[in-house]
């Protein structure tokens, strides 16, 4: 095709002309998208002073959110890293004894892919729980009574989900594929998701915060901040992580000699900047730059009144156990997440590692259940006892389950298991969810799902359900394709769950 110069250079000139035309109308009439946001985060008070119903949301909502009238209006989500044995803890099993270091059937294993842990053992020995299981309950629940004796106090606001599945087999893949709905690293997390959607009643702290408190067994597990990253969503709605030691943010006080006054003076300067930028380059991140600066600026006065915990009862913090005042703990950690929710956070999400149990499994998951426990069953009691379970989705689970059979030496004291992805136990409380309810059913090795199987993008379906979301039809366009958190493939809501 040839070109013609004189037409082109007079496209060019008119869409040049179009462009200034359009940035000094914006200029003029006071409405840049730039100008908008700076002026939606410096004016707020000014405008409380004169009509309080006035004032926009530091994290509004999008437009017609949410779909529908919500069950939650909040999600406090304990992620347990590694992959804790439903065996163990809530899937019980009593016919397993009679198969004690008996091959499992290859019936029941039948092509599953394992892992290269595991794949190269000579036989695939059965290992029954050695823990003691009860029911509890009005509902009758069967529970670990052993390691979980808090959590069996809290069974009736419980549902259990003993058959959710997943695609993915090792920890790096498993957990991208929990939090974003895919294995694919790149894409936004659930917190993220929500936050977007929702925003957040918060006009001091973020929309979704981040706990990752550091355990003393398997400390160095890693944790990816894809996690809780927002992916192609803008950088605004990411996990904001609170840090176990020293400040909750880094350089969150003003240095020595700089005071409340001098900080709002060079946000303004510098918000008056970026405004300008966004005004000629159009970038989004732009805007988001100007919100973060200024929600740091407001987390110098809101995190540390987070943080003190002198308003709090004694009889509160006895019940989250003695970690209680451990700054970085996870028991620290699910009060804050309390606080957090009262405050009007939207997401928050607690990560704790290290439930990674290839050998010695008894021991170690003694020891994680001991350091989570009771701090997990106050949550909940908390929440209830203050009216806020009502409308606080709490979720526990981690990204796979663990194989009945043996990995290393088996006795009838200690054995190790592998990842086992076909079934795995998660449970939800508060917010809309059936308490006292068991929902699916396994194999009598806990090795395949017999009844009612969900898929964990189910499972995010119904979370996004209890919080007012269609997951359908909530998408966000990136690299031509309408991504959701739940996939392109069709999931369904978990209805069975709802109250």
């Amino acid at each position: 095709m040839q070109y013609d110069t004189m037409t082109g250079h007079a496209a060019a000139m008119d869409l040049i002309r179009t462009a200034a035309a359009r940035r000094t109308f914006l200029k003029a009439s006071g409405v840049s998208l730039g100008a908008a946001a700076l002026a939606l985060l410096e004016g707020r008070s000014r405008a409380a002073a004169i009509d309080p119903s006035s004032v926009a949301r530091v994290h509004p909502p999008l437009p017609d959110f949410p779909h529908h009238a919500p069950r939650a209006k909040s999600i406090i989500y304990i992620h347990t890293n590694g992959g804790p044995s439903q065996i163990d803890l809530w899937d019980y099993k009593p016919k397993l004894h009679d198969f004690f270091d008996k091959d499992i059937p290859p019936s029941v294993r039948g092509d599953q892919r394992i892992t290269t842990m595991t794949s190269g053992q000579a036989r695939f020995p059965v290992a029954p729980s050695k823990f003691k299981f009860e029911q509890r309950g009005k509902c009758g629940r069967w529970i670990n009574s052993e390691l979980l004796p808090h959590t069996a106090g809290i069974v009736d606001d419980i549902a259990l989900v003993k058959t959710v599945h997943t695609n993915a087999i090792n920890h790096d893949p498993a957990c991208t594929f929990v939090m974003t709905g895919s294995e694919v690293p790149g894409k936004a997390s659930l917190g993220s998701w929500v936050s977007y959607g929702l925003g957040s009643e918060s006009d001091d702290l973020p929309a979704f915060v981040v706990f990752t408190p550091q355990p003393d067994i398997n400390p160095s597990q890693a944790l990816f901040t894809r996690m809780w990253s927002s992916g192609f969503l803008p950088t605004r709605y990411s996990g904001v992580a609170l840090r176990g030691s020293g400040d909750p943010v880094l350089y969150l006080p003003n240095p020595d000699g700089i005071t409340a006054a001098d900080r709002r003076r060079m946000l303004d300067t510098l918000g008056t900047l970026n405004a300008r930028g966004f005004d000629r380059y159009h970038d989004p991140e732009i805007q988001s730059r100007i919100a973060q600066y200024e929600m740091a600026f407001r987390m110098q006065s809101s995190v540390p009144e987070l943080a003190d915990l002198s308003d709090e009862t004694a009889a509160t913090l006895a019940m989250y156990g003695d970690d209680v005042k451990k700054s970085g703990s996870f028991t620290h950690s699910l009060l804050l997440a309390r606080r957090l929710v009262e405050r009007g956070v939207r997401a928050v999400q607690i990560l704790h590692r290290g439930w990674d149990q290839h050998g010695n499994l008894p021991n170690d998951l003694a020891s994680q259940c001991l350091d989570t426990d009771q701090a997990t069953a106050a949550l909940v009691k908390d929440l209830k006892a203050r009216g806020m379970l009502d409308e606080t989705l709490v979720v526990w689970g981690g990204e796979f389950g663990r194989t009945v059979y043996s990995q290393g030496t088996l006795t009838k004291e200690t054995y190790g298991r592998d990842h086992h992805p076909r079934n795995f136990c998660m449970w939800m409380a508060g917010g809309g969810v059936r308490g006292g309810i068991s929902h699916g059913e396994t194999d009598d090795f806990s090795y395949n799902v017999v009844e009612n199987p969900v898929h964990i993008n189910d499972f995010n379906a119904t979370i996004l359900h209890l919080m007012g979301i269609d997951h359908e039809r909530f998408t966000f366009k990136f690299q031509g394709l309408d991504q959701r958190l739940t996939g392109v493939e069709t999931q369904r809501v978990v209805r069975e769950l709802l109250a």
